[in-house]
């Protein structure tokens, strides 16, 4: 008997995918994906810690030099799609906490790494997924366990323990040498912010180019780079004390007619007052802003020369296109509404402020507003030799700053130095005592790999990192938990309590990182085959060529007819 048309016994060829499709799977593919997120972490290994190295990447724009892991990885441009989980979770790590983007990729590849033995030895990936699941628990549990409350008793105490977080922070960074004078800056600016929603839009980094780190300064209100003026603004005083504020989102410019409009003119003497009308509505607009009391006028949108020359000649300072961002932060700041006319304007519409003016800050000139009523705003004006050293100061401070308000919210600090590593591993390995079967195995290698923190940070200070895991391990050993602060101690190669040192890290940081580099070791262990379409990477290119046919008639379905479409 035949089944469609084919002799009997003769199966018939299935052809699920297309022509040219590369399919991996199995045992190879899953180790072909632990060894390249292992690659992955190869490259910001030597960035952990105080005493890591930085990198410097070269592209077509621009060249960046940094040791922030989330900066790094975003930069690499990593194509390799199991690797892209280790971007993936090293940019929420930064998004999320603001720092520890190193340390969340090495723990991953690390878990990985412990699970490749475990693999090649045909073990199923679920049962290591389901133990590493249950160790991460248990982990973070210890880690709130061992986590210290530092909320202070008063304000002076406080700003002392969050400036030691920040410190830790910046430890590691570029402007590592000036911590002490950044930590307490950094610490400052946070506090200066709504403690309700310690809103990071209204705390402004701005870099100008020259001078020392030491020369960069805080400013208790909204400081932004002169705008482009017109003729006419170096007339205008710059300096107020308790001025009113004006804040526009409209333009005060003269503009030429951008339609083409047909006027039929009866008697020429008609045509003056048809010129005049536009000349009209802006003095009318210039005039009600200058009528509304306001000293200082500023606008997201342009001030024209007319307007600029009015304004000097009133004294009134103007400025116009104002970074939406810098705006708003001065609405904030100063009570004022941001105003779309100049019809019927309000006093309540006016902001203020005690003192206003103009500054020159290297080789700018800076617009500072201080002494705002609402206190909830600050700008952090960061000095500095190249472009590039300002950049990577501005990443150091926005991981400092992350800390701290994240110390604000959530009080809660573990040792740093890989103590709390340790000593979580030491919890989980004497956990694993007490389970039968291969979970016990798996559970130890889950502890074997959080060892990676302290031992990278004994490479990267240049020491013997065998040695010094086992002066932790002895301590930590200790029965009555008395060395479960101990951690590695960079400058001398030994151990010391790191609390008592106060290097401190939040225990959300910690606890993110565990979390989120598990699920991301998980999810590489759970793909178990991968799917390449070239021919896929071509549609965005074919709907291009369906859209070169409409507008050309002659365009393919393929990248050529986009080509062929637009020359017709």
């Amino acid at each position: 008997m035949a089944m469609g048309g084919l002799p009997f016994g003769m199966q018939p060829q299935i052809i699920l995918l297309k022509e040219g499709t590369d399919s991996s799977q199995g045992k190879g593919q899953l180790l072909s994906n632990i060894n390249a997120c292992y690659a992955v972490a190869d490259v910001v290994r030597t960035t952990l810690g105080p005493r890591g190295m930085d990198k410097l990447m070269h592209t077509e724009r621009a060249v960046t030099v940094s040791n922030d892991g989330a900066t790094i990885m975003k930069t690499l441009d990593i194509v390799h799609p199991a690797a892209k989980t280790l971007v993936d979770i090293s940019l929420a790590q930064d998004a999320e906490v603001g720092d520890g983007t190193t340390t969340v990729v090495l723990l991953a590849a690390e878990f990985l790494k412990e699970c490749k033995a475990f693999v090649e030895e045909g073990v199923h990936p679920q049962a290591i997924i389901r133990s590493f699941r249950q160790a991460a628990q248990l982990a973070v549990a210890k880690v709130k366990e061992l986590a210290v409350d530092i909320s202070g008793k008063d304000v002076a105490e406080r700003a002392s323990l969050l400036e030691k977080c920040a410190q830790t922070s910046l430890n590691s960074k570029l402007v590592s040498g000036e911590r002490d004078f950044f930590a307490h800056m950094v610490v400052e600016a946070v506090t200066k912010l709504d403690p309700e929603t310690l809103d990071l839009r209204m705390l402004g980094i701005k870099k100008v180019q020259g001078g020392g780190l030491r020369d960069s300064f805080l400013v208790d209100g909204v400081a932004f780079k002169k705008t482009f003026s017109y003729a006419g603004f170096e007339m205008q005083p710059k300096q107020y004390e308790n001025p009113k504020i004006l804040l526009l989102n409209l333009e005060l410019e003269l503009k030429s007619e951008k339609e083409n409009a047909e006027v039929r003119l009866a008697d020429p003497s008609q045509y003056q007052s048809i010129v005049d009308a536009e000349w009209n509505i802006i003095y009318d607009k210039l005039a009600k802003c200058a009528d509304s009391g306001a000293k200082i006028v500023l606008s997201r949108y342009a001030i024209g020369d007319l307007a600029t020359q009015y304004f000097a000649d009133r004294d009134i300072f103007c400025a116009g296109r104002v970074a939406e961002e810098d705006l708003q932060r001065v609405a904030e700041a100063t009570g004022a509404q941001i105003q779309t006319t100049v019809n019927s304007l309000s006093p309540k519409a006016l902001g203020s402020c005690t003192q206003f003016q103009e500054r020159q800050v290297g080789g700018e000139r800076y617009n500072l507003f201080t002494g705002c009523p609402s206190a909830h705003t600050c700008t952090l004006v960061l000095r500095g030799g190249s472009e590039q050293f300002l950049d990577e100061a501005d990443r150091s401070l926005h991981d400092a700053i992350m800390i701290v308000r994240r110390t604000l919210k959530s009080p809660m600090v573990v040792p740093g130095g890989g103590a709390i590593d340790m000593e979580v591993a030491r919890h989980l390995r004497e956990h694993a005592r007490g389970i039968p079967g291969k979970a016990q195995l798996f559970i130890n290698a889950f502890a074997r790999a959080l060892e990676v923190i302290p031992r990278q940070l004994a490479d990267n200070s240049g020491f013997d990192a065998t040695d010094v895991l086992n002066k932790l391990r002895q301590k930590h050993a200790v029965a009555d938990g008395s060395g479960a602060n101990f951690g590695i101690d960079v400058n001398t190669g030994g151990v010391v309590d790191t609390y008592a040192a106060f290097v401190w890290e939040p225990a959300l940081v910690k606890i993110n990182a565990i979390t989120a580099a598990s699920e991301a070791a998980s999810l590489v262990l759970s793909v178990d085959e991968t799917v390449r379409n070239p021919r896929s990477e071509n549609a965005e290119a074919g709907m291009g060529g369906m859209g070169g046919r409409g507008m050309g008639g002659r365009g393919g379905m393929g990248g050529r007819g986009r080509g062929r479409g637009m020359r017709r």
